[in-house]
C-alpha cells in the first residue's frame, strides 16, 4: 500500500500529533468523502506500507523532528513540497517564502534531496502574476533549491466550479495554450542552469520539445529507487486520465487545511473553521469523531506485489 498524506489537507503542517498518534496505535479511520457515514479502518503497519507520500506547503518543526519515529519503525517516505510565488492575498496563512525555502533546505539535508520534490503548483496569471514575474520567481527559487532537490513538478490551475468565484474576485486567469508553452520553454531553460528536472502534473499539453515529461507525483519508479525493491504498481484509476500517479490510499479530510489558499480545490472556505474546531489529536478520524449512524468497515489493503526475480536473462 502507498499511503498518501494527503492530497486533501496539509497534515505535516497542522496535524503532526494526530498523524504520529495514528502511527503509534497502528491504524487510522477515514471518512468516505462521497458517503460521510461510511468509514474505512486502515492498518498502518510498516509491513504493508511500501511508502508514505507527504504533501505539504510547510511541515512543522515537530513533524520533521518526529520523522525519526518513522525511520526507527522502518517506514519509507518522501515529500511533495509546494513553494509558489504568491503573496498572502492568495495564500492567506502560508508563511513567508524565505522561511519556507529554509524549511525545505533543512528537510533535504535531513532526509536526502531525492526524497524532497519541489512543486511549483498551481501556475496562473493575473495583473501582478505575469509571465515575467513567474520567470523571475522560478529562477530565484531554483537558484536557492538547486542543491536540495532533483525535481520540480509544475501544474496549471484547474478552474473547479466551487472555487471559480474566489478566482474571479482575485482576477486570476488561466494561461492560454501559447502561454503554457512559453512557460514550459522558459522554465526548462532556467531549470537546466540548476540541474533540476521538470515534470508536469496532470497536464495534457505536450512539453517534450522542452525536455519536460509527464510526471508521476506518487511515483512508482522513485519508490522502487528509495526502497531498493522492484514492486509491481498499478495506475491510480480514481484519478484523472492525465494523472500519472500509481494507486494509493489517502488518509486526509477535506475542509481541514488552514492555509486558506484562494485556489484550493479541497476547501470550501466557510467550512474549514467548522471542521478544524473538532480537531482532537487522539481521535481515530481527522477533525471528526465517530457518531451513532456511522458504519466502520475494516479495509484490507494488500501489500504491493514484488516482481519475481529472473534467474536467467533469456
Amino acid at each position: 500500500m502507498i499511503l498518501s498524506v494527503s492530497r486533501r489537507t496539509d497534515i505535516p503542517a497542522f496535524y503532526s500529533d494526530w498523524f504520529y498518534n495514528r502511527i503509534e496505535e497502528g491504524y487510522v479511520e477515514v471518512r468516505n468523502p462521497m458517503n460521510v457515514h461510511q468509514i474505512s479502518k486502515i492498518k498502518l503497519s510498516p509491513d504493508t506500507i511500501e511508502c508514505i507520500v507527504f504533501w505539504t506547503k510547510n511541515p512543522s518543526d515537530k513533524f520533521v523532528e518526529n520523522l525519526k519515529i518513522l525511520d526507527d519503525l522502518g517506514y519509507t517516505y518522501y515529500f511533495q513540497f509546494t513553494i509558489t510565488p504568491y503573496d498572502k492575498a492568495i495564500e492567506r496563512n502560508v508563511p513567508e517564502k524565505k522561511q519556507i525555502m529554509q524549511t525545505f533546505i533543512n528537510l533535504s539535508d535531513k532526509i536526502g534531496k531525492e526524497k524532497v520534490l519541489w512543486r511549483y503548483d498551481p501556475i496562473f496569471l493575473s495583473e501582478k502574476y505575469t509571465l515575467d514575474y513567474h520567470y523571475k520567481c522560478f529562477d530565484y527559487m531554483a537558484s536557492n533549491l538547486d542543491s536540495f532537490t532533483d525535481k520540480c513538478i509544475i501544474s496549471f490551475i484547474d478552474r473547479y466550479s466551487r472555487i471559480n468565484n474566489r478566482l474571479e474576485l482575485e482576477n486570476i486567469n488561466d494561461a492560454t495554450y501559447l502561454q503554457m508553452l512559453n512557460i514550459g520553454k522558459q522554465f526548462s531553460l532556467i531549470a537546466s542552469k540548476y540541474n533540476i528536472k521538470i515534470e508536469t502534473c496532470s497536464e495534457n499539453v505536450d512539453f517534450k520539445t522542452y525536455g519536460i515529461e509527464k510526471g508521476h507525483c506518487i511515483d512508482g519508479e522513485l519508490i522502487k529507487k528509495i526502497t531498493n525493491k522492484q514492486f509491481l504498481f498499478k495506475k491510480d484509476a480514481t484519478q484523472r486520465k492525465e494523472c500519472g500517479c500509481i494507486s494509493s490510499v489517502d488518509i486526509g479530510a477535506y475542509n481541514t487545511c488552514r492555509h486558506n489558499c484562494v485556489y484550493c480545490y479541497a476547501n470550501w472556505i466557510d467550512m474549514v473553521d467548522k471542521h478544524v474546531i473538532r480537531y482532537n489529536p487522539r481521535s481515530t478520524l481527522l477533525c471528526s469523531e465517530i457518531e451513532h449512524d456511522d458504519k466502520v468497515i475494516d479495509k484490507t489493503i494488500l501489500s504491493c506485489p514484488v516482481e519475481e526475480q529472473k534467474l536467467f536473462d533469456y
